[in-house]
């Protein structure tokens, strides 16, 4: 039996109008021996949302095929696309990938720009203190900023939100990326592609020829880009980026390890920033923790956890725990960021120029008064925000 092609249509309509009425940041089709179905990345965690018939399979991915641009004769080999899907009187972008599997090929959407608001650093997450040190960084004519963390942790909002602060008329913004995930109006922005010979590097010397105040390079991921960005932040601009590491202490080694001159090093970077992203309580159903319960949270942290605590925090502690509702899943609605905010004192400067390791680096840090990422994130808890297990999951001891 042949399928019409138009259920398939339908089917696959009425899972992406779900999945951006649903929040999701990502659409899995994944086809098993006996099974076709399709999961929905919801608050950074897969849930399974249909399961199609498998006899719509191979209609549905090549429905998705056709619209990205992709070759659907070719099944043997990965391949990337693009849409352009209309909902709401709008343009989504959706960035598709395919991977040819066992038991078929499994195609992943990746919606980028459904969200048009780019939140402030306030409503991000970053607390207070934190945000006023990001923003003195931001405020320096030269110098280069870097978000670190794990793919999906929310570098790229942070990075549109620290140039949605310099977008003024007076001030030239170019970016790198690979590709654009958020419309800055006024900023001129580019794409790579490696194919035609555009990638990082070229395009961040074709940028500093076009008379830039600020840069922004979506990633580093090699010693030439690392170079000439640094070689920007030396000569007068501004430059933002991100990088693959843990913490914000580990990033300044991971820069020696990729070859850069710790001198550069040293010179050059103003403000590292680590961000996690972790599930929110729902506040229609969490519940607060009893006395009991808030004494063994604090019986539980080691001394530095406890010591970065502020005494008004600490007497206004609020934790809660998660319960579930109808309104939320299992107890927790949305996302918020837990942010390690390191600028570069001078004391750090003179460890990068002797060569320390990453250890040292990170004591160096906390005598600074840099909180970890699990602290920044006791600190959410302590707010009502998060739960304890949310924060353990998610970031590091120490």
């Amino acid at each position: 039996m042949v399928t019409p092609p138009d259920s398939a249509v339908k089917t696959l309509d009425d899972l992406l109008h779900k999945a951006l009425a649903q929040g999701a940041s990502d659409v899995h089709f994944e086809s098993g021996e006996d099974f076709f179905r399709i999961r929905f990345r919801i608050d950074g965690l897969l849930r399974v949302t249909a399961t199609p018939p498998q006899t719509l399979r191979d209609a549905i991915v090549s429905r998705l095929k056709v619209l990205a641009r992709m070759d659907i004769a070719e099944k043997r080999v990965p391949q990337d696309g693009r849409i352009q899907y209309p909902h709401l009187d709008r343009l989504i972008d959706l960035r598709v990938s395919s991977l040819p599997t066992l038991h078929g090929e499994k195609i992943v959407v990746r919606i980028l720009n459904f969200s048009r608001e780019r939140p402030g650093l306030g409503a991000l997450g970053y607390e207070p203190d934190d945000r006023a040190k990001l923003v003195q960084a931001l405020g320096q004519p030269h110098g280069l900023i870097l978000m670190t963390g794990p793919t999906g942790s929310g570098k790229t909002l942070s990075l549109y939100s620290c140039l949605e602060l310099l977008n003024r008329t007076e001030v030239n913004i170019s970016t790198v990326e690979d590709p654009s995930e958020i419309h800055l109006p006024g900023a001129n922005q580019v794409n790579i592609n490696d194919r035609a010979g555009l990638t990082f590097a070229t395009t961040l010397r074709a940028l500093l020829r076009q008379d830039p105040d600020v840069i922004m390079v979506g990633e580093i991921r090699d010693l030439e880009t690392a170079d000439i960005a640094i070689q920007a932040a030396q000569t007068g601009h501004l430059v933002l980026s991100t990088l693959h590491t843990n913490d914000a202490p580990g990033t300044l080694a991971r820069l020696r390890h990729m070859g850069v001159a710790a001198f550069n090093v040293a010179a050059s970077v103003s403000l590292i920033t680590a961000q996690r992203l972790v599930r929110r309580l729902c506040e229609h159903c969490k519940r607060p923790m009893n006395a009991t319960e808030v004494d063994f949270f604090f019986s539980q942290l080691n001394a530095q956890d406890q010591q970065v605590i502020p005494a008004h925090i600490r007497t206004q502690a609020l934790p809660h725990k998660a319960v579930g509702c109808d309104a939320c899943d299992r107890g927790y609605k949305g996302r918020i960021g837990l942010y390690q905010v390191m600028p570069i004192s001078e004391g750090m400067q003179a460890l990068i120029m002797r060569d320390s390791d990453a250890q040292a680096l990170a004591s160096q840090a906390a005598l600074d008064g840099v909180r970890t990422l699990r602290q920044a994130g006791w600190l959410k808890v302590l707010q009502g925000i998060t739960s304890t297990e949310e924060v353990m999951a998610l970031t590091h001891h120490g």
